[in-house]
């Protein structure tokens, strides 16, 4: 994810990369006085102010055997840790270095039965690998004076750590905690859900990275508490793929258009730019035929005064093949609802249409996956709001799967996450679960939602 971001890392690493250094390093804490392994159960030692520990003066030498006696399997989970004689910010005192948990790693497999806590691995591993500052969010302020007291209690080089305040979305979680507990519930898919805002939903449903880059440089690090409004991210992927989304002519709900005074030199297909406000930057050909599709919203039996699209005695235009067209006879199926419409044309210079739309013609049959907000309410997590937690305010109604949309065939063949503006739809962008047999769009933003990018969005 960080290569997608257009930054190149030096050097990836792991924790596990260091866990013999780090455990020769906890055998160093315990000779040195500084470290014990305690018994108390881990609820005995949860919250503020638990109880002393009665093992906290043990002997080094029993220390040291019981220490080695933990990394060698000989306790069950939960009967021994070990502790560093040191008081958090916050006043918790001791906190574990080391607990007993038989699970592989998915590095190291079964090498290891003991494995180090942040508050012991995090300052060693950025000393090990000469970190000159690390930042990490406000909530780890309180581990900042366990931070430097470990590196000083060995000796090794300390790094200075910086915190900002985590960057926070309204009708959104982002801790990781919540964000699992919405995939075990089943209420999202997986982490890169797009409903999501980790950088693997983001990046799923189109935003591009130039668009994240630049929402973070206009909101900037700081160590206020920061709840920002999604549009203002919309905003910034708008202004990016209004100037880089290709369009295209996409029907999401469709309706059968058949032309019955269709001449023989219908025209068989016709050009349409791949950027209307710059027709210099290219074009693509779209197929055209009698036979076409239009939104089903496009056309109304029944219609009010402001209703400027197909009716049946108002015309509609065709955009980019110069027809306009009026209603002959709808097809209604045996429930009632139209199917189809037998339409006339009319060249545009003959009958001026109020609107013009989009169409398409032999299409690509897709799928199409339109998104809404993931929660009802701005703060899901703020009790006063939601009292009955975050997971009882998931919008059910958050996902729309329409299986049979339809784009015009200048789209074939795309890859996964490439961005494309159906006009009067909005931006699409390919999902990864596209396959030969069809192809799947996700939606990122609706055409009519209008966010004026402005200086006061990040004041």
């Amino acid at each position: 994810m960080v290569e997608w971001l257009g930054y190149t890392p030096w050097k990836v690493t792991h924790a596990s990369d260091n866990f013999q250094q780090l455990y020769e390093w906890g055998v160093k804490l315990i000779r040195i006085g500084l470290a014990y392994v305690c018994h108390q159960k881990p609820g005995d030692i949860k919250g503020k102010n638990p109880p002393p520990s009665p093992w906290r003066d043990r002997p080094v030498e029993e220390s040291l055997r019981l220490f080695e006696d933990m990394k060698n399997g000989k306790f069950e989970e939960g009967e021994a840790t070990m502790r560093m004689k040191t008081t958090l910010e916050d006043g918790k005192m001791d906190p574990v270095a080391y607990r007993i948990k038989y699970v592989p790693h998915h590095r190291t497999g079964d090498e290891w039965c003991i494995y180090p806590t942040y508050d012991y691995t995090h300052c060693l591993c950025d000393s090990i690998e000469h970190i000159t500052h690390s930042l990490c969010t406000k909530e780890f302020q309180a581990r900042r004076s366990s931070y430097y007291w470990l590196c000083n209690a060995l000796d090794v080089y300390c790094p200075v750590q910086w915190e900002f305040a985590r960057l926070n979305l309204h009708y959104a979680v982002v801790s990781k905690r919540k964000i699992a507990k919405l995939i075990n519930e089943n209420l999202v898919r997986d982490w890169d859900d797009p409903r999501l805002f980790t950088l693997t939903a983001l990046r799923r449903r189109g935003f591009p990275p130039e668009a994240i880059n630049l929402f973070c440089a206009k909101v900037g690090v700081t160590m206020a508490q920061t709840v920002l409004d999604p549009i203002m991210l919309e905003a910034c992927v708008r202004d990016v793929l209004n100037a880089k989304a290709k369009r295209a002519m996409a029907i999401l709900e469709p309706l059968k258009i058949t032309i019955v005074d269709a001449s023989a030199d219908f025209p068989k297909e016709v050009t349409v730019p791949d950027y209307p406000a710059d027709e210099s930057r290219g074009s693509h050909q779209v197929a055209a035929a009698p036979v076409l599709y239009i939104e089903q919203s496009d056309f109304q039996e029944v219609a009010d005064k402001n209703f400027k699209r197909l009716t049946l005695t108002q015309p509609m235009g065709l955009k980019y093949i110069g027809l306009v067209i009026s209603v002959k006879e709808v097809v209604k199926n045996d429930d009632g609802k139209v199917v189809e419409l037998l339409v006339e044309s009319h060249l545009a210079s003959e009958l001026k249409p109020k609107a013009y739309v989009q169409w398409v013609a032999e299409p690509l049959v897709c799928e199409v996956r339109l998104y809404e907000k993931l929660f009802h309410h701005k703060n899901p997590e703020d009790p006063s709001e939601v009292p009955g937690g975050f997971l009882s305010d998931v919008n059910k109604n958050s996902l729309t799967i329409l299986e049979n949309a339809m784009v015009d065939q200048s789209v074939a063949g795309a890859s996964t996450y490439t961005c494309f503006q159906f006009e009067r739809n909005g931006f699409f962008s390919v999902d990864p679960d596209t396959t030969a047999e069809k192809v799947c769009y996700g939606g990122l933003l609706k055409k009519y939602q209008r966010y004026h990018m402005t200086e006061k969005l990040f004041s």
